[in-house]
């Protein structure tokens, strides 16, 4: 009689990356609740006032600019990571957190560039190779790169020692931080 092989329990660190990655992604589909941009999908993930994410709709508003979601994530880390002084340096875990950030998202497989090349975040590029914007097509790969990205600022807040509080969604009475559902 065969015995069944026990999966290692996941470390809470693991869990709140997975929750953080839910929860985004909840958030910005919209299907189980109201649809929220890029930036303040990943905002509102983190618990950060949203106002200023807005800005980053649509690739700053005119899809000239970065994508949102990778904006979005940098600027969470200010957040959480900066000094609260406005003449203040640069934190050396917001230094260390950007450089794991930047190297972490460019190496995201939705965003897969040509060897040795980093990906073209701008959003008219992204979301260029889809004829109507307001596709499904596009939806989903924007609504991939968030939670991807929301999953890689839990991660790096993590390795930097920062807590990581991933709140439920009022409203949303089956997304339960402690027991993320993979998306």
């Amino acid at each position: 009689m065969a015995t069944k092989r026990k999966e290692p329990t996941p470390s809470k660190s693991t869990i709140t990356a997975l929750a953080a990655k839910e929860k985004c992604h909840i958030l910005y589909d919209g299907s189980r609740t109201g649809h929220r941009s890029c930036g303040i999908a990943i905002a509102e993930t983190f618990d950060v006032p949203t106002n200023s994410y807005q800005a980053l709709r649509r690739g700053g508003l005119t899809g000239e600019g970065h994508c949102g979601a990778i904006e979005a994530g940098r600027l969470v880390l200010g957040e959480l990571l900066g000094d609260a002084s406005p003449t203040g340096p640069p934190t050396p875990a917001l230094i260390s957190a950007v450089s794991h950030y930047d190297e972490g998202w460019s190496k995201l497989e939705i965003l897969k560039a040509e060897e040795g090349k980093r990906p073209n975040i701008v959003c008219n590029h992204l979301t260029g190779k889809f004829p109507i914007f307001k596709s499904p097509e596009r939806h989903s790969m924007c609504t991939h790169i968030a939670r991807d990205v929301a999953k890689l600022v839990a991660d790096v807040l993590i390795e930097e020692g920062q807590p990581v509080n991933i709140s439920p969604i009022d409203d949303v009475d089956d997304f339960d931080p402690q027991k993320p559902n993979p998306v």
